[in-house]
């Protein structure tokens, strides 16, 4: 088959939302590693006055991991499915969480700017056609200083590992889907993942996008060699001097003080966008 990408992506997903928290919760560790990859971050105190974009949250499994990690945070929820999305919204959130329904090409278009703290993205970038684009999105949407997270089925490059993710597809979550009625999805999923790049490839793809400090971090159990955390900032220098940078924004580990609120809630939040629980679309 091939690799179903845009509408016919969206549209699959928008199928299998009624059934996907359900496949999720098979998955040992899920949860637990969204929670570790947001930790991995590095981000201050319990959020106060940051600015988070969940770029493809799906159904929230990521956008809850956030909140857990860091529930002062304004958090933007984005995805391109109305189906993924609306079973996100339908569940009780704090008011600080924003849900909008665009493509992660599209974030301006749907009203969703910047600057953000921090943008992490789940599960994301091997189902995009265009990664590096969407890499340069997520670099010019955050502050100088900005941290990039990055949740992703990459495979080490060891044979091992692709046979384990192979087995676990076609032994366990394939049957499974193809009684749903999703076949077509998880079949995707299982060559997007052995199509897609390597952990050392993704990385060295990080870089090239203008991201600094970027590392590559392995996820323990069975998925270890298979999914890795990347984490990653924007430069400090990116938008001129000091003096241009925007109250609040990160300054790195080493800075252990609370980012300013300064601007207020509903300045901080995405212009334009519906909150919890409705989504724009």
């Amino acid at each position: 088959m091939t690799l179903l990408r845009d509408a016919d992506l969206a549209a699959a997903f928008d199928h299998a939302a009624r059934s996907y928290d359900t496949l999720v919760a098979a998955n040992p560790g899920y949860h637990a590693h969204l929670r570790r990859s947001v930790r991995r971050l590095g981000l201050p105190g319990h959020g106060a006055g940051l600015r988070l974009l969940d770029l493809g949250c799906g159904t929230g499994a990521s956008t809850a991991a956030l909140r857990s990690v860091l529930p002062a945070a304004h958090i933007t929820a984005v995805d391109a499915s109305a189906g993924m999305l609306g079973r996100a919204a339908a569940k009780p959130w704090a008011d600080e969480v924003t849900f909008v329904q665009a493509p992660a090409e599209g974030l301006a278009s749907a009203g969703v700017s910047g600057p953000f703290d921090a943008v992490f993205a789940a599960y994301l970038f091997r189902n995009v056609s265009d990664p590096d684009a969407v890499l340069a999105t997520a670099r010019d949407l955050l502050a100088p200083g900005g941290r990039l997270g990055v949740h992703e089925y990459t495979l080490s490059g060891r044979r091992a590992d692709r046979a384990v993710w192979t087995l676990v597809c076609r032994g366990l979550v394939q049957p499974t889907a193809s009684a749903l009625g999703d076949g077509e999805l998880y079949r995707h999923l299982w060559r997007s993942v052995v199509e897609f790049d390597t952990a050392e490839r993704f990385a060295g793809r990080v870089r090239a996008a203008g991201f600094e400090h970027v590392r590559a971090l392995p996820l323990p159990g069975w998925q270890t060699g298979i999914t890795h955390t990347f984490v990653a900032r924007r430069p400090e220098s990116a938008q001129g001097p000091e003096s241009a940078r925007r109250p609040g924004s990160v300054q790195g580990p080493e800075s252990a003080r609370r980012p300013e609120a300064a601007q207020g809630p509903e300045s901080a939040r995405a212009p334009q966008t519906a909150r919890h629980p409705k989504t724009t679309r």
